[in-house]
């Protein structure tokens, strides 16, 4: 961890009592509701910032389709402080919650809404033309198809064309209204724009001597593995290297699998192929950074968790972002123990809906022992712009990454000085050169240090949106009552960066060198595939056990972090 400038009763349910509690929400569920269309309310705070007058380019084609919408619902209002109590149990050794998670179903007859509600929710939908693609098994979302024209009949808004920085994007111009009757049930839509969000990383370059060069170098996986001492756990007997584990990634383009083949032949690590998991129609591979994106996810993952099972989902963008697709199925499935999302919005963009979408998502996984961390950002102090921009527009954070249920993962990077830390070859059953740990400074290469340029820096600050939570508490936190990111942190500079391989051919590598904390949060995620492998346990939340972890070294016990007390995340515009 670092220090930022910025800033139950029991869950494994008899049989008896599953029919009994489902009997219940029967019952409660002949209250139908009455809707009237004329009576409503408008859903504030969804409008995209970018759908604005001067970048309107028109109406939206009345019959352009709005697939896989997600209609959030709510938790029952009779059930929230239960949840935010099981929660904390989950964590908690002394509670007989403790590590009792939950099956989807089972979140979903404890905390979601009933039969009834849901029937109703949906049944509106019906009335204006829309199909029901799925009803979540945690209870808390509808996702459903239509087209333009029905969106702007049930929900009051117009969609239109904006065309932001060359590239056109729909968004609803204006926010949308619900039924009042249905105003304690539906949270909103997540999304009815094609805005996107932006993956966390950054293609460097193409080494051709990637030992050196320029002071820089370039991390393999065996790098990674001696400069945080990984390898003892490789080494035990039986060896510690994610057997039997399962982390998925959140994806929304194809990749091809022999670059994957090739990365792990080429760095000395065993044959496992990962998992493609495609949740509805194929994208395609859609090259660029994103295609940079899911490579350096998905064979880093597997780099440090060398024997686990890598899932990687893929859901095609549309009036929802694919990256929201394929957190919602991996949750919405229980695909796995740990997931890792490298994607970003800040919580302004996010939206009212938006923000509620991933805290909701994050505590259902939670609850349910899934261990989710999600990239804070390469933006530094300026969460809402691009890591491109030349300068900050304000302050913010990432808000996939700001929610109290989730491992926000920023960024260090190493501070060499005249150290020297770097052999002059590389060994060739690994391709690694590094000879030990290299201490850190929090990750600025923005242009507001030396030699630095545009906002290259680790996100984080204080969330705008959320409360400081009661584990969010020790040395170098900030006592400003709000949600901190990011919690942990791993290396993510350009300089130094980590190692993929992107479009590999007989004749070409594929070598590239990328940074940004995309490639800090599927690295953690291997870390704790082994974990989970050591312990035998999932571990949902595991926020409470890190920050206890380091208030016990602060004080004098077993040292478990390289605590990275010097840097910052300030950018230029953004001070």
């Amino acid at each position: 961890m670092y220090s930022h400038r910025l800033r139950r009763t029991r869950c494994h349910f008899s049989v008896l009592l599953l029919l009994v509690l489902t009997g219940m929400l029967s019952l409660s569920a002949q209250a139908q509701r009455t809707i009237n269309d004329a009576d409503r309310v408008t859903l504030h705070g969804n409008t995209h910032p970018l759908a604005r007058a001067e970048f309107d380019r028109g109406s939206a084609n009345a019959s352009m389709p709005m697939n896989r919408m997600v209609l959030l619902l709510s938790v029952r209002p009779d059930a929230q402080a239960a949840l935010q109590q099981l929660l904390a149990d989950q964590q908690d050794p002394k509670s007989p919650d403790y590590h009792q998670w939950l099956t989807p179903t089972e979140f979903g007859l404890r905390f979601g809404p009933t039969d009834q509600d849901i029937a109703d929710a949906g049944n509106w939908l019906k009335k204006f033309g829309f199909t029901i693609d799925e009803i979540g098994n945690g209870r808390l979302w509808i996702n459903f198809s239509g087209d333009v024209q029905k969106v702007e009949r049930a929900f009051q808004t117009n969609i239109r064309n904006f065309e932001v920085d060359g590239k056109m994007h729909f968004a609803n111009a204006t926010d949308p209204s619900i039924p009042r009757a249905l105003s304690g049930l539906v949270q909103g839509v997540v999304s009815l724009h094609n805005f996107p969000k932006h993956p966390n990383s950054t293609v460097n370059q193409l080494p051709s001597d990637f030992t050196a060069g320029n002071g820089a170098h370039f991390l393999a996986p065996a790098d990674f593995a001696t400069i945080y001492n990984v390898n003892p756990l490789y080494n035990a007997a039986p060896a510690i290297n994610g057997a039997g584990q399962t982390i998925a990634i959140v994806g929304r383009t194809d990749i091809n699998l022999g670059d994957v083949q090739f990365f792990r032949s080429f760095f000395g690590l065993p044959v496992n192929d990962p998992i493609f998991v495609h949740n509805g129609a194929d994208p395609g591979n859609l090259g660029g950074g994103e295609e940079t994106e899911a490579d350096l996810d998905v064979e880093w993952s597997g780099a440090i968790a060398k024997n686990a099972t890598i899932k990687f989902v893929i859901s095609q963008s549309g009036a929802t972002d694919g990256a929201d697709l394929s957190a919602q199925f991996i949750v919405n499935n229980n695909l796995a123990n740990i997931m890792s999302a490298s994607f970003g919005l800040c919580e302004f963009r996010l939206g009212a809906t938006g923000n509620n979408f991933w805290n909701t998502l994050w505590a259902q996984a939670a609850a349910q022992g899934i261990t989710a961390f999600v990239s804070s950002g390469d933006s530094g102090a300026a969460g809402c712009d691009p890591s491109g921009a030349v300068s900050g527009t304000g302050l913010g954070v990432n808000g996939l990454a700001s929610t109290p249920n989730n491992i926000a993962v920023g960024g260090t990077q190493f501070n060499e000085g005249a150290g020297n830390f770097w052999s002059a070859a590389n060994n060739p059953a690994d391709q690694s050169s590094v000879l030990s740990y290299i201490p850190e400074i929090a990750w600025n290469e923005s242009g507001a240090v030396a030699g630095g340029s545009n906002l290259f820096a680790t996100g984080g600050g204080a969330s705008q949106v959320y409360a400081k939570p009661a584990f969010q508490t020790g040395p170098g936190v900030p006592a400003d009552g709000a949600r901190d990111v990011p919690d942990v942190s791993l290396t993510s500079a350009g300089h130094d960066g980590y190692l993929i391989i992107q479009g590999h051919t007989a004749n070409v590598s594929g070598l590239f060198s990328v940074g940004g904390t995309s490639a800090a949060s599927p690295s953690f995620a291997g870390l704790m595939a082994l974990v989970v492998q050591k312990t035998g346990t999932a571990q949902g939340n595991v926020n409470p056990i890190f920050y206890a972890m380091a208030r016990n070294q602060f004080s004098g016990g077993i040292a478990v972090y390289h605590d990275t007390t010097s840097g910052n995340n300030s950018v230029p515009g953004v001070v």
